[in-house]
């Protein structure tokens, strides 16, 4: 028996494993009103994403990709990046203000992001293009975006923050924005250093240190300012490129 190459299915289920306990403590969120939870949520998703990110590199590692380990791995982020942030966003409608009325089934807009993670996972598995970058922000990012957001509330002291963030018309365009952006064609630029020289890595180089002293000093609110920051950085240097 080949133990290897059970090992890459193994670490993605790891990351189902997580997802599932991210959307026990979003759950315990909306029961009990503990915000503490959305921060467990919160670590659960980045331990889920961190499974995502090794189970391809074990793969790759032990030569033993297959088509199954791809759906899998798919199935395993529906939840961790699909449900999870769908889920958040419901009940960050729950918790807002009525701007877009009163009807109880304006918090299931909050799904919409489970709906364009869904067609994201979904195109990923049969798109040749993303092989080495991305088109269109992948779920895992998505996915922490939308999950830091409870935590800005949590953790910032700003008056205007709270009031943008439990604005339903606001909510509702981050939800679209979060749908549009997953299948966008947009491509954005890989993480992943391939060649060690700084000329190769200017961008890598450029957005992980602006990430670096954006976490050091804002913290978990700076979280959504870096998915930000990286679409707009990848917006220019295409816009660089086709010069």
């Amino acid at each position: 028996m080949n133990i290897k190459k059970h090992i890459p299915n193994l670490i993605t289920l790891i990351n189902l494993f997580c997802g599932c306990i991210a959307v026990v403590f979003i759950s315990k969120a909306i029961e009990t009103g503990d915000s503490s939870n959305y921060e467990l949520a919160f670590y659960f998703v980045c331990l889920g994403i961190f499974f995502d990110f090794f189970d391809g590199f074990f793969a790759r590692l032990f030569k033993v990709s297959s088509p199954l380990g791809l759906q899998l791995d798919s199935l395993a982020d529906m939840v961790t990046s699909g449900v999870a942030p769908g889920f958040v966003m419901y009940s960050l409608f729950l918790n807002s203000a009525h701007e877009l009325g009163t009807n109880p089934a304006i918090p299931f807009l909050g799904f919409i992001v489970t709906l364009g993670s869904c067609y994201r996972l979904a195109n990923f598995n049969i798109d040749t293009r993303q092989t080495d970058s991305f088109i269109g922000l992948p779920t895992p990012a998505n996915s922490l975006f939308i999950l830091s957001l409870p935590l800005v509330l949590k953790f910032s002291d700003s008056l205007m923050m709270l009031e943008i963030l439990t604005n339903q018309w606001v909510l509702l365009v981050i939800t679209l924005c979060s749908a549009y952006i997953l299948n966008a064609e947009i491509p954005l630029f890989a993480l992943k250093i391939k060649k060690f020289t700084i000329k190769d890595n200017v961008l890598q180089i450029i957005f992980l240190v602006i990430s670096l002293i954006l976490l050091v000093s804002l913290q978990y609110i700076a979280i959504p300012l870096i998915i930000i920051f990286y679409v707009l950085l990848s917006v220019v240097n295409n816009l660089f490129l086709k010069k």
